[in-house]
């Protein structure tokens, strides 16, 4: 494969590492700054301190107090991003290309040298409670946060959003002791895309972060809970949604790009089998779809779907008997449409900085190293419909794991090949899960649905 002249990368000797990519006729730069300790690794009596860490950051750092460090960012035009996910926390910002090097010292102080004021702690903290919070008012929310539970054994099951306990137990002291353990730059990364020297932004970080040393903890491999493969969430309202979970590869497997074309058929847009056959042909829903998530070391398939109680038996069949189908394979006219799709996808992220910015971050993060947009769509050009079905013959959609949660649990379809027991689950769920999806499509990087 070409290599491509516009993709940098360098390695320092402490484990930072830099990619970027410039991208002609942009008069903007983009970063995002990724410190691999998200959720996963906070410790368990302090669930929810990476969110609050994060956010304490920008309440004055260096010698800037937060007032002083806004005034400074919003001088430069920053558009700020960035946050904390479950394997991960970023830091991200847009601009200027001609502010580039002057905004990066400003992030270097966020992330090395936050002064976390006692003061500020609070507030934080009152911030992550009324996220919390506004879970219970989120059915769709809690079912994704039930089903990551179910799905997964430990760390992975957790949620960026914390646990009341763990959150109203941080204090000052308990984030300097976490940011010096876990804000650390072995396997951090530094994504950069726009306009911008190579040669000067290397030079940049190395003065900025080369004194950087220490490595974080490490999460254990996402782990499949064994033997539970339904839940159900008793909840007083006038709907049922059904979330459901299965294995699928990750984003470093040869087959990675067939599995995405196939969950684009199964459950991306108007014309995927999933809203033709439950929604337009049967009226059994008033949303449904599919996408894929990845993590290192695992990747899934999500569904969900939202009804009445009255609809969610026949809903979950027709979802169960749709999915399971798959291994018969795709049309010639199916993959043409969502590969339109997701090249239209790519031509969209390439014009925009802050997407390429946060893609080569992924990338290195899950791969290793950066792919090229012409990479991306070569392999999603070489995908037919037989790699589709060989994918599927290999990778049979059919051992799920199913939550519902709503007035009434259902009667699970069991497809050849699944096995599992039932569990029913009181109130509430926990409020310290992954919510695993916020959508209906999948893409070719690798990450959450959009």
């Amino acid at each position: 494969m070409t290599a491509n002249p516009n993709l940098h990368t360098h390695s320092y000797p402490n484990g930072l590492s830099l990619v970027a990519e410039e991208i002609a006729d942009v008069r903007a730069a983009s970063f995002q700054i990724l410190l691999p300790s998200g959720a996963a690794t906070e410790p368990p009596e302090f669930e929810g301190i990476s969110s609050v860490l994060e956010s304490v950051c920008y309440r004055g750092a260096g010698t800037r107090t937060a007032r002083e460090l806004s005034d400074a960012m919003d001088g430069m035009g920053i558009q700020r991003g960035g946050g904390a996910d479950l394997e991960a926390t970023t830091f991200a910002g847009s601009l200027l290309a001609e502010d580039l090097l002057q905004a990066l010292p400003l992030y270097a102080d966020i992330i090395l040298r936050p002064q976390i004021p006692p003061d500020q702690v609070e507030g934080a903290r009152e911030l992550a409670l009324q996220r919390l919070e506004s879970i219970k008012d989120n059915p769709t929310q809690r079912l994704f946060i039930a089903l990551a539970r179910t799905y997964f054994q430990g760390v992975h099951g957790r949620s960026t959003a914390g646990s009341r306990p763990g959150i109203e137990a941080i204090t000052a002291a308990t984030l300097r002791e976490d940011h010096a353990l876990r804000y650390r730059p072995d396997g951090a990364i530094i994504g950069v895309a726009g306009r911008f020297d190579w040669k000067q932004l290397v030079a940049r970080v190395d003065e900025l972060f080369g004194e950087w040393s220490g490595a974080a903890p490490h999460p254990p491999p996402p782990i499949r809970t064994e033997g539970e493969r339904y839940v159900h969430i008793h909840d007083d309202s006038a709907q049922e949604q059904i979330g459901m979970a299965w294995p699928d590869v990750g984003v470093g497997d040869p087959t990675f790009y067939a599995s995405r074309l196939a969950v684009q058929v199964l459950g991306a847009g108007f014309s995927s089998r999933l809203f033709v056959e439950v929604r337009e042909k049967r009226g059994l829903v008033y949303h449904v779809g599919a996408g894929a998530r990845g993590y290192r070391g695992a990747g899934l398939v999500l569904a969900y779907a939202g009804t009445t109680p009255e609809r969610r038996q026949e809903c979950l069949d027709v979802m169960v008997e749709e999915i399971s189908r798959m291994p018969q394979g795709v049309t010639e006219a199916e993959l043409a449409r969502v590969r339109t799709g997701l090249l239209t996808s790519l031509v969209m992220q390439g014009e925009s900085c802050g997407a390429r910015a946060a893609a080569l971050v992924r990338d290195q993060f899950m791969l290793g190293r950066a792919r090229s947009l012409q990479e991306i769509r070569a392999a999603v050009e070489r995908v037919t419909t037989e790699d589709i079905r060989e994918h599927l013959r290999q990778h049979a959609p059919n051992d799920f794991t199913i939550v519902t949660l709503g007035p009434e649990s259902v009667a699970v379809p069991q497809p050849a090949g699944a096995a599992g027991t039932t569990r029913a689950a009181g109130g509430v769920a926990s409020e310290s899960s992954e919510q695993l999806s916020r959508g209906n499509t999948a893409n070719v990087e690798g990450t959450h649905p959009s």
